[in-house]
């Protein structure tokens, strides 16, 4: 036998007891709840995941350097590179310091090893890499606000930064 007991819905029309839906705000209370003590756990070693993750990255791209051609961003940073030393490193010399440089950093994000040296190193390294927009503007722009692929790549280099802020601002609270 089927259950007598019946809610209204809104609409003043009888649905049974067991196919009523439950209340939102106590199920979405419920999840918060659930999920609570997890997110509590994970925003401790958030800066960790963080650090580890960029020197992924940072090791990932900067090692590609190593090996003319193979990284699709070469021929526009070293472009942006030869225009903010005012072309006095040859271009082979700035892929081979962006290697360097982009790996070495990346190796300390990953350890921890050097991790404030390598944090002033990365800010450094941005500022340059964002001035590329400025000293490229026929590579970066197709039109005002509208970025070529190369600016595309490195305008996505804010939430780089923005991720860094919150590893520097962890490694330098106490």
């Amino acid at each position: 036998m089927t259950s007598t007991s019946h809610r209204h819905h809104p609409a003043g029309i009888p649905v049974p007891a067991d196919r009523a839906p439950a209340p939102q705000p106590r199920l979405r209370q419920s999840l918060r709840s659930r999920l609570a003590p997890h997110a509590h756990r994970y925003e401790r070693i958030s800066p960790t995941v963080l650090r580890v993750c960029i020197g992924l990255i940072f090791c990932w791209f900067g090692v590609l350097k190593f090996f003319p051609g193979a990284s699709a961003a070469e021929d526009f940073a070293i472009g942006a590179m030869t225009e903010l030393t005012l072309g006095l490193i040859p271009a082979p010399v700035c892929l081979l310091l962006l290697a360097v440089l982009e790996t070495g950093i990346g190796l300390a994000l990953l350890t921890g090893i050097l991790l404030r040296w390598a944090l002033a190193a990365f800010f450094l390294h941005m500022a340059g890499v964002l001035l590329s927009l400025f000293v490229l503007p026929d590579a970066a722009w197709h039109a005002a606000a509208v970025p070529t692929l190369e600016g595309q790549y490195v305008v996505k280099n804010i939430v780089l930064v923005a991720a860094c802020l919150h590893i520097a601002a962890d490694e330098l609270t106490p």
